[in-house]
């Protein structure tokens, strides 16, 4: 078993691992991350939950220069929400190296992306639609990529993105390490890998490995007794965090409005919503704003949550494949999880369609006891009367001492990151390393100060210059 130390990871990314609390590599990150700093190409298959986006973030992160302004690698994923939580992990593992990742996906105005990859930008990590948009426009520089990582192939090829995808590599240097990882690996990834990959290293995580911390169970129900079943589940298990998953997004609806009308702690997610408030819930839900999400497989992709108890199928899913995806929500980073399947007496094709591509019968088991049900009502309204605990989420730990700073003053007044860098390690008890993320825009600029020495600089540079000119200095608004 090595540790991170072992595998000769630098101090600031040490630094931020600790904080993350990644104290002991999952099997894909022993297996990855030695491989990855050799710059060889690779060909991973991994299931969701199995910590892969720190097997290739942490060593693209070591090797990514500083000083240089354009991207050095590029991330796809097949999600929007997948994008950003990529986008936040690079951030938060090279938070003390300076490592700024940029997220681009569609719903977004382009012009704001167009903006952030004006600044000093060393990962871009986003979705083939908006990705192809970027390099087609000019928007997004290539001539210093080099690592590309294909994440989540499976789900890009049953998206119908891989044209996409074949389409920006086209578009890459030729002297690129290119990663491609994937939960399964249907003919057409393998197909995909061996026209872009280089003698890649094949690593593969066996599926039990991940998935040996959830119980599976089924329960038999007609359509129309779904709901008032889902009731007596959840009053009966009285789970902390749960999602439900739904076939589509009127489904996702209707399950709502019902639990909404029950007082359940509960909100939604579904494709029909525009990506801001996408955003807002999955980040809610994630700090336990409330209890239950009620979601179709939008939310199987891009949710890294540690403390998710319950997965309940409302719907069985169609694609053998999504079951998987689902029920990894739960059951991550070495805790048990409980994933509750619904299967109507017509739906047993896709069942064992399923079971067979999982490798085992999920047990049968009767529906609640109406007695039961009563006995915990009580114990679960309460629950459902309290605030939910707030969680603590990764960025959030990783941030900790770190202020960020507004100047009003940006490209406009001909200043550069130089300027600030020069000013700021003048000042007493301050140094260079203490000085995080730049951001220069045209009429501001924001700035991380690191190590707890944000009040320090803030209280400096209200009477101090940058370049000449006196700046209005305060902390910026979240």
């Amino acid at each position: 078993m090595q540790t991170f130390k072992q595998m000769n990871i630098s101090e600031p990314i040490e630094q931020a691992l600790a904080k993350l609390q990644y104290t002991t590599p999952t099997e894909v990150q022993q297996k990855v991350i030695p491989v990855a700093l050799k710059n060889l190409d690779l060909l991973v298959k991994s299931q969701t939950g199995s910590g892969k986006t720190a097997a290739f973030a942490i060593p693209i992160c070591e090797q990514i220069e500083w000083i240089e302004n354009k991207p050095q690698a590029l991330v796809l994923t097949p999600t929007r929400e997948l994008a950003v939580q990529v986008a936040e992990e690079f951030t938060s593992i090279g938070r003390f190296k300076r490592i700024k990742a940029v997220p681009l996906y569609g719903k977004q105005p382009f012009q704001y992306q167009q903006t952030e990859l004006k600044q000093k930008t060393h990962v871009a990590v986003g979705t083939p639609g908006r990705v192809l948009d970027h390099i087609e426009k000019g928007t997004l520089k290539l001539e210093k990529i080099k690592y590309v990582v294909i994440d989540e192939a499976d789900e890009m090829l049953n998206m119908g993105f891989i044209e996409q995808v074949e389409a920006i590599l086209a578009h890459m240097p030729s002297t690129r390490v290119t990663m491609l990882f994937s939960a399964t690996l249907p003919d057409a990834v393998k197909e995909l890998a061996a026209r872009h990959l280089v003698a890649p290293v094949d690593i593969e995580v066996q599926a039990e490995m991940v998935t040996a911390t959830i119980a599976h169970r089924l329960i038999e129900v007609p359509e129309e007794e779904k709901l008032q079943l889902l009731q007596d589940v959840t009053i009966v298990e009285n789970p902390d965090s749960c999602i439900i998953f739904c076939r589509t997004k009127d489904r996702v609806d209707e399950v709502h409005d019902e639990l909404y009308d029950l007082d359940y702690s509960v909100d939604q997610l579904h494709g029909g919503m525009d990506q801001s408030t996408r955003l807002l819930v999955m980040n809610d839900f994630k700090a336990g704003a409330f209890r239950y999400l009620v979601a179709t497989d939008v939310a199987a992709r891009g949710i890294d949550i540690d403390h998710i108890s319950h997965v309940i199928n409302y719907d069985i899913p169609l694609e053998k494949e999504a079951y998987v995806h689902r029920t990894g929500r739960t059951g991550r980073a070495g805790m048990s999880g409980q994933a509750i399947t619904f299967v109507t007496p017509h739906e047993h094709s896709f069942l064992e369609g399923i079971e067979e591509y999982i490798g085992f019968k999920i047990p049968l088991e009767e529906r609640p006891d109406g007695e039961l049900v009563v006995k915990r009502e009580a114990a679960f309204e309460q629950k459902m009367s309290q605030t939910p605990r707030k969680k603590r989420v990764k960025k959030d730990l990783v941030n900790e001492g770190i202020t960020k700073l507004y100047f009003n003053g940006g490209k406009k007044k001909k200043l550069r990151a130089v300027d600030f860098v020069g000013t700021i390690a003048k000042i007493p008890g301050i140094e260079a390393e203490d000085i995080g993320i730049i951001t220069i825009l045209d009429q501001s600029t924001f700035i991380d100060i690191l190590n707890g020495k944000g009040p320090i600089v803030l209280k400096a540079m209200q009477h101090t210059k940058v370049k000449g000119k006196q700046l209005k200095v305060h902390i910026a608004k979240k």
